[in-house]
């Protein structure tokens, strides 16, 4: 059964797209919701190259909005999708970056950063790390979010927004990694 969000949840920060105000998964803004592999619609209790849909396989297109592929239109259905590489580095080139700390549903303090857009209007992005092998790392230390651009010159990986507490941008990284996925709308 799909989630539904309405357009309280969608930020209007002035860009191409309204961005989510959560991560797939998370009920607040500062959780960190759930973690998936690139292409994959689904949470797993390990991630890892033998168990990844997509690892290796240099066939795909840009997956925005595909629900057999895309996390945020299969898990919340409607006009969310995953963000394209563009809209991600449209979100680091366009706004104003604070990292900060907010608190989550648990009660617990979490690093990430204030994204304002152009217009004054602002979303929060946990650092909530990633899910790779059986364990999390550096949760609190830096976010992957993945965008649904392949890297079509090598089939293991994908474009992801990356980000420390001193730098963000847009990258590359291991398919197989569990990401967060911050959902975009039209």
């Amino acid at each position: 059964m799909k989630k539904k969000f309405f357009s309280l949840f969608a930020n209007d920060l002035g860009l191409s797209v309204k961005w989510a105000s959560v991560n797939v998964g998370a009920t607040k803004p500062a959780d960190c919701g759930n973690y998936y592999a690139w292409g994959e619609i689904a949470t797993k209790s390990s991630y890892d190259e033998g168990n990844s849909l997509t690892w290796g396989d240099s066939s795909f297109d840009d997956i925005s909005g595909n629900a057999k592929y895309d996390a945020a239109t299969a898990n919340w259905g409607g006009s969310w999708r995953m963000p394209t590489i563009i809209e991600c580095q449209e979100l680091v080139n366009g706004c104003t970056w604070t990292w900060t700390t907010q608190v989550n549903s648990d009660g617990e303090d979490v690093k990430g950063y204030k994204v304002t857009g152009p217009n004054g209007n602002s979303i929060f992005l946990p650092a909530a790390g990633a899910y790779n092998r059986s364990s999390f790392s550096n949760v609190w230390g830096y976010g992957i979010y993945w965008s649904s651009t392949p890297y079509t010159d090598y089939g293991f990986f994908a474009c992801c927004l990356n980000f420390y507490s001193s730098c963000r941008n847009v990258r590359i990284t291991t398919r197989y990694s569990g990401g967060s996925v911050r959902p975009v709308s039209e």
